[in-house]
C-alpha cells in the first residue's frame, strides 16, 4: 500500500519527466554547413534550406547556411523547385557542420552564368554624361502667408522645365530598360529554359519582365525560379500548338 507521500513523490517526478521531455521537443537547435554541388568541389549559392515547422534561409555565396529548428523538427534543402531527403534534427551530431551534396553539376547552374560587363560602366558613364538632368529638382519656395509653394522654373521659364522633366523621365525609362535586358538576357534565359528560336524569342517578349519585378525579387534564386517556372509552362504550350 503506498503513502501519500510516496505518491506524491511519484506525481513530483512524473511531471519533472514531462516538462524535461517538452523542453528537450521545443528547444532550438542551431543546425549549419555547406551546400555543394555534385562534385563536392563547388560551394551553392541560393539554396533553400527549410524546416518542416516553417523555417527558412538560403545559402550565403559562399554555400554556407545557418538556422535554428526544434529538435522535434526536420531539415531539407530545395534547389530549383527539387527537394531533398528530410533529415531529423535530433540525429545531427551536436557541434558538427550538416554538409550537403545536391545532384546538380555546375556547369548546369544558373548562378554561373556571365552578365554583360559593360552594363554597370555604361550606366555610370550615362548617368555622369546627363548628371545635370537625372538630378534636376525644380526650385520651391514658400509665401509668407500661407506657406504655399510655388515652383520658380513654371513661373520664369515653363517650357524649359517641362523639358528637362520630360527628358529625366525618358532617361530614366531608358535606363531600366537597358537593366531589364541586361538581367533578362537570351543567354541566360536558354540556360535556364533550353529554349531555342523561335520559340526563345517568342518566350524573351511574352514573359519579358519589368525593372520593379526584378528589383522586387529578394535574390537570383527567386528571378531564376520565375524564368524556369514560366519556361516549364511555355514548353508545354508551345508543343501543343506546334505539334
Amino acid at each position: 500500500m503506498f503513502t501519500n507521500s510516496v505518491i506524491i513523490k511519484y506525481i513530483i517526478f512524473t511531471a519533472l519527466v514531462l516538462t524535461m521531455a517538452s523542453q528537450r521537443t521545443h528547444a532550438q537547435v542551431e543546425v549549419k554547413g555547406t551546400v555543394y554541388d555534385k562534385s563536392r568541389l563547388f560551394a551553392m549559392q541560393g539554396v533553400s534550406v527549410l524546416g518542416t515547422a516553417g523555417q527558412g534561409t538560403m545559402t550565403d555565396s559562399t554555400g554556407h547556411y545557418i538556422i535554428r529548428l526544434g529538435a522535434s523538427d526536420s531539415i531539407y534543402f530545395s534547389y530549383l523547385g527539387k527537394y531533398t531527403a528530410r533529415f531529423p534534427v535530433k540525429g545531427i551530431v551536436a557541434g558538427y557542420p550538416l554538409n550537403i551534396s545536391l545532384a546538380v553539376n555546375i556547369d548546369s547552374l544558373p548562378l554561373v552564368v556571365v552578365r554583360p560587363k559593360l552594363y554597370r560602366y555604361d550606366s555610370l558613364e550615362n548617368r555622369e554624361e546627363y548628371r545635370r538632368v537625372f538630378e534636376y529638382e525644380p526650385d520651391y519656395f514658400a509665401s509668407g502667408s500661407g506657406g504655399v509653394g510655388l515652383n520658380l522654373d513654371m513661373l520664369l521659364s515653363g517650357k524649359k522645365n517641362r523639358q528637362m522633366l520630360a527628358l529625366q523621365r525618358r532617361l530614366l525609362e531608358e535606363e531600366r530598360d537597358k537593366y531589364v535586358d541586361h538581367r533578362f538576357n537570351k543567354t541566360l534565359v536558354k540556360k535556364i529554359t533550353g529554349l531555342q528560336k523561335p520559340a526563345l524569342d517568342t518566350f524573351m517578349r511574352i514573359y519579358r519582365p519589368s525593372y520593379e519585378f526584378i528589383q522586387n525579387c529578394e535574390n537570383d534564386y527567386e528571378f531564376y525560379k520565375y524564368i524556369k517556372d514560366c519556361g516549364l509552362y511555355f514548353s508545354r504550350m508551345w508543343r501543343k500548338e506546334h505539334a
